[in-house]
């Protein structure tokens, strides 16, 4: 079994423990706790085999995570894990292996969970049902994470789908605004939104503490007459909601201007809409380059203006918020992008720690 120790040791050391989950033997970094310690809250476990870049990436994210205090149980195939932590000093940073298959690969399909019950999201999943993790973090396929954890977690009560939520920079006084669903379901029934808004509103309030979290309806116009169908009968099922604050409808201009500290869509649109603003954040600021580097007078202006953009360009980059949550299932599932880098994997994990402290879940489970 996997044993949960303090974060003082001064070293550590692999072992093989019984097996669990389907036989495959499980292989530990055990920390050894120094004398007097207390053990803390659970650690994140990372999908250290899902990425588009492989492994080395999520190791090189995941040390530095783990050098802020973040404690890790990285799920992979050791073979794969043990080159890029060879040499590494990871005396006192909370970091456990734990052996799993291989990863879904990002051309499967999500169904591929059924037939790899030992793949490593599989495993990471586990460990969370078990209650020794506190999180899970995928930078992998993001269709078999969601399948992965409705099979091995399930939904929270009186959640008819879960949906992924994404958290974009904003002009709101937290500086954020979650838009939602982002991917989870492209086909959407109006029920489904009232209780997005629940679990969204109670999310930010409790680990990012926005208190009475407005919400707002993405549409093509801010009149509640305005809209399709859908459109149309999910604002007056969020109007008489009675648990959220629903502000009305907004529109995709709103997003970043911090109109809501909620926005609320079909995964379809959303997805389309999180795309379109990445893809855009690239294409600007590769004029803004151009620009400053078109001649001797921009690039003296570039050297002035050179701090403030790129501390605009770390508040735009989708990896400073590292990974979009999976809303609506029983554990905290963090999902990011395949071709996310050690920076977004670090930012991912320090969220999923903040979030797992915080006793967000609890509250969630707790929802009428």
């Amino acid at each position: 079994m996997i044993e949960r120790y303090a974060t003082e040791p001064l070293r550590t050391y692999l072992e093989r423990s019984p097996s669990w989950g389907g036989g495959l033997p499980v292989t530990v970094a055990r920390t050894i706790p120094a004398a007097g310690a207390q053990q803390v809250r659970l650690p994140i476990a990372l999908d250290a085999m899902g990425a588009d870049r492989g492994p080395e990436v999520l190791v090189a994210g995941a040390l530095e995570a783990a050098r802020s205090g973040v404690r890790l149980l990285l799920v992979g195939e050791q073979v794969s894990l043990a080159p890029h932590l060879h040499g590494r000093d990871l005396a006192g940073l909370g970091i456990e292996l734990v052996e799993s298959g291989s990863a879904i690969a990002m051309r499967g399909h999500a169904s591929d969970v059924r037939r790899k019950p030992q793949a490593s999201i599989n495993v990471a999943m586990q460990l969370l049902k078990e209650g020794r993790a506190g999180a899970v973090v995928s930078m992998g396929h993001s269709g078999a994470t969601m399948a992965s954890a409705l099979l091995t977690l399930g939904r929270l009560p009186g959640i008819e789908r879960p949906a992924i939520m994404a958290l974009l920079p904003s002009l709101r006084p937290s500086g954020i605004c979650a838009l939602l669903d982002v991917g989870a379901n492209a086909d959407v029934r109006p029920g489904y939104f009232p209780q997005w808004a629940k679990l969204a509103s109670h999310y930010l309030q409790e680990v990012r503490g926005i208190r009475q979290p407005t919400v707002g309806l993405l549409s093509i116009g801010e009149e509640e007459n305005k809209g399709s169908a859908l459109v149309l009968e999910v604002h007056q099922l969020l109007k008489a909601a009675r648990d959220i604050s629903f502000y009305g409808n907004v529109e995709g201009r709103d997003l970043f201007r911090g109109v809501t500290d909620i926005v609320l869509t079909d995964g379809f649109t959303g997805n389309v809409v999180l795309k379109a603003i990445e893809g855009e954040v690239r294409v600007l600021f590769g004029w803004i380059r151009e620009a400053l580097s078109a001649d001797s007078r921009a690039k003296l202006g570039a050297l002035l203006v050179r701090p403030r953009l790129r501390a605009l360009a770390s508040q735009l980059d989708p990896s400073t918020f590292g990974a979009s949550l999976l809303l609506g299932v029983q554990g905290l599932t963090y999902i990011g992008h395949g071709s996310a880098d050690a920076r977004a994997t670090t930012n991912a994990l320090r969220a999923a720690w903040q979030a797992s402290g915080s006793g967000v879940m609890e509250q969630l489970r707790s929802l009428p």
